[in-house]
């Protein structure tokens, strides 16, 4: 209702009581404002076609009211197209859940753990395949799956089989890492008190570290999949919406033995800050920080950690709002002729995103760089002067960027990152014209 106070959006996410120094969110419930309940719904037509682009506009503005989160981070990451009909989407959404149980069927039937409600946080097997028959390490899996199948006679069945496949050998030794990493993610919310949506965590990255052989399992994957569990019940919708998200960030987790997969975003992020603030990047490259590797973290969990859990979602749906192409659906599906006979409609300039928009203005053949870039350059610059004049080593640099961490302004941050995307397009176009 207009004129009613802002709702904090605290209470959504429960926070244990024993965690006092979580970072309060700063992200309020804003009628008018907020993407509603009441606005969502009558953003569809009667056959269920979705206004995006008057979405996209609300999201900007406030946001999204916590309890459609879900739902509507389903379209900003491109699971759906706004254009398909409530029947297209319902047949879909099933097709896909059928599809994700089959293939968590196929890693049950490798590691009876997985869909068990159960997961393990020590290793089973040896990196050359041979199962561990340790009784400590088997203790410590067998203390972490609880009631779950017994891990030895897992091992046993394992070496039944003679030996493994290299595909299995690799998916197996990450189960256990998945597991540690599972513990450790968002515990200061009462959500993953319960062992049922630790677990849940733990079988959708198993699951994706089976399908997506390239990257199986990094740190920082949990991180990103949490909220789709929170936001999402079903599983598998969970699933798909961290499998979507993964499409635009899996490159940043590619890591080789000479390189990390989030380079190509750093050497971007020099030549970003080289051209809004080239004194900070002088004075970075002075340090010995020229290569960036302090911002890693922020552009491999998008702030996840700079921010209270609620504004980071908070922030990551602005993000996506900004980016959004209404084309992503396709970028994703496999071609059929009805996809590319949908694709070829003319879409309104109202249903890309605003920073997509300012893209598409610029005509190379060099894809465009992502809103996180100017987000941490965003941060950079705000700070510039205190890196100028505190920071004499890359330990200060890291310690005044930790100190960020809660008090930054997920809005105020995509507003900055706007108006440094188009005062570094206005200064490389200026350059390129010379």
């Amino acid at each position: 209702m207009w004129g009613a106070p802002a709702e904090p959006a605290d209470s959504y996410y429960e926070v244990r009581p024993e965690c006092t120094d979580v970072p309060v969110t700063k992200f309020k419930i804003k009628p008018g404002k907020t993407l509603s309940v009441r606005k969502w719904q009558t953003s569809f037509a009667p056959d269920g076609q979705l206004d995006i682009g008057k979405t996209l506009n609300r999201i900007h503005r406030g946001g999204i009211h916590p309890t459609i989160r879900g739902e509507v981070w389903e379209f900003l990451l491109g699971c759906f197209d706004p254009k398909s009909t409530y029947e297209e989407r319902e047949q879909l959404r099933q097709q896909r859940r059928e599809q994700y149980q089959k293939w968590k069927n196929d890693c049950r039937e490798i590691f009876p753990v997985v869909g068990s409600g159960q997961f393990i946080t020590a290793p089973v097997i040896t990196e050359d395949g041979q199962p561990i028959q340790d009784p400590l390490v088997l203790l410590e899996a067998n203390n972490a799956v609880g009631d779950g199948p017994n891990s030895t006679e897992i091992v046993q069945e394992l070496i039944n089989r003679g030996p493994l496949d290299k595909k299995i050998i690799d998916w197996l030794l990450l189960l256990h890492q998945i597991g540690l990493d599972v513990k450790r993610t968002d515990r200061s919310l009462v959500f993953y008190e319960k062992q049922e949506n630790l677990s849940k965590l733990w079988d959708i990255l198993a699951v994706y570290a089976w399908i997506d052989t390239d990257v199986g399992y990094c740190q920082g994957m949990s991180d990103l999949c949490s909220p789709m569990i929170i936001l999402l019940d079903d599983e598998a919708d969970s699933f798909w919406c961290f499998e979507r998200l993964m499409r635009r960030l899996r490159g940043n987790f590619r890591c080789t033995e000479s390189s990390v997969g989030v380079e190509t975003q750093l050497s971007h992020l020099a030549a970003v800050t080289q051209v809004i603030d080239p004194k900070l990047h002088q004075h970075l490259e002075t340090l010995g920080g020229g290569d960036y590797l302090f911002a890693v973290r922020m552009l491999m969990v998008l702030f996840r950690r700079e921010f209270s859990f609620c504004d980071s979602l908070y922030l990551w749906e602005m993000m996506w709002a900004l980016e959004y192409d209404p084309d992503l659906f396709y970028l994703y599906e496999e071609p059929t002729p009805s996809l590319e006979e949908s694709k070829k409609k003319a879409k309104s300039m109202r249903h890309y995103g605003k920073f997509e928009r300012e893209n598409m203005k610029i005509k190379t053949d060099e894809a465009p760089l992502p809103i996180s870039v100017f987000l941490v350059a965003s941060v950079l610059k705000e700070k510039s002067t205190k890196l100028l004049h505190e920071a004499r080593g890359l330990d200060d640099v890291v310690k005044i960027l930790n100190d960020i961490t809660g008090s930054l302004d997920a809005k105020k941050a995509c507003n900055e990152a706007i108006k440094l995307h188009k005062k570094y397009l206005k200064k490389v176009l200026l350059v390129s014209f010379l």
